[in-house]
């Protein structure tokens, strides 16, 4: 009698175990994925996470992922949303410049390292955008004006890599700018178009349909080179304006803290499958962007890497 419940015993913990494993014993997430977006709605944040979903679901076969926006506090609340859910391999979070900026400004408590790096897939950088009927033709009429009186620039989240490129900008170039924090880069077009604010750091993605209208026009990149696609090639650097600022976003992806190595590995391979889709392709092309890929652990240390260079800059602004 002992030896067939212990039997029944083992047979039910073998197949709990299978739910989340396959022929191999390799792990698999079980039911649909849920993809949180840090951000509001259709800022680049947005457009990246959803773009990462879909190829995931191409490159694995079955895999659903549905992205959740949970904005606020300049990504604060979706970063504290995945806190909670530590030890979940069911949970994806697409994540940016902002995983840096916001511990170093001293808002949050958390910090990288409590989540667990999948991938960095790819880099863009930003365009400081005017109405097409602004007086400044140049980032340096943007810093001279600056010098001279009040210029109001808008930034999607006030901790995240807008504030960064405008800290940089200001310390540089011995200004200070007024600050309109929105919540994505999304709200930033009507802001800058409708008057509110005079300047906005846009990814080009954001931004180009009304490049095209002719509603707006770029100053200068913060890329280190010009924009090799035909429609940006024409836009300087902020360094051949005489402003010496070079800084791009990473978009990659996370997943919670506490995972174990088979969760880990699903989740970097995976991701590797994710380039080579047509869907982020065509996100990579259709917003610009250039493709930069980095996993796991060497994912960690360019994150470490870049948040070793960012804590003097933030920590004298702050």
């Amino acid at each position: 009698m002992r030896a067939a419940v212990l039997a029944v015993l083992l047979l039910g913990v073998t197949a709990c175990g299978a739910e989340n494993a396959n022929a191999g014993g390799e792990w698999k997430p079980r039911g649909d994925v849920r993809m949180i977006v840090p951000f509001a709605a259709g800022g680049g944040s947005d457009l990246a996470g959803r773009a990462v979903a879909a190829a995931l679901e191409k490159a694995q076969p079955g895999l659903k992922v549905t992205v959740e926006n949970r904005e606020g506090g300049s990504g604060a609340v979706g970063y504290s949303a995945m806190l909670g859910k530590k030890g979940n391999g069911n949970y994806l979070l697409a994540t940016e410049n902002a995983i840096l900026s916001l511990p170093l400004s001293g808002q949050v408590s958390f910090t990288r390292k409590d989540f667990t790096p999948v991938a960095k897939l790819a880099e863009d950088g930003g365009i400081l955008v005017v109405k097409k009927d602004s007086p400044y033709k140049s980032c340096s009429d943007v810093v001279n004006a600056a010098k001279g009186g009040r210029v109001s620039v808008g930034m999607s989240g006030a901790f995240g890599v807008d504030n960064v490129i405008f800290t940089m900008i200001e310390q540089k170039a011995g200004v200070k700018f007024q600050r309109v924090p929105f919540e994505s880069g999304g709200e930033l077009v009507p802001a800058v178009l409708g008057g509110q604010i005079q300047i906005a750091l846009l990814n080009p993605g954001e931004v180009i349909g009304q490049f095209r209208s002719g509603d707006l026009r770029g100053l200068c990149v913060t890329t280190d080179k010009r924009y090799a696609y035909p429609e940006l090639a024409g836009l300087p650097t902020a360094e051949e304006q005489g402003i010496d600022v070079s800084y791009v976003q990473f978009r990659g992806i996370f997943a919670p803290g506490g995972l174990d190595g088979r969760e880990r590995a699903y989740w970097e391979a995976a991701a590797k499958g994710v380039t080579k889709t047509a869907e982020f392709q065509k996100w990579l092309k259709d917003n610009y962007l250039q493709q930069s890929e980095l996993y796991g652990d060497a994912f960690g240390s360019y994150l470490d890497q870049v948040g070793t260079d960012l804590e003097p800059l933030l920590k004298k602004s702050s």
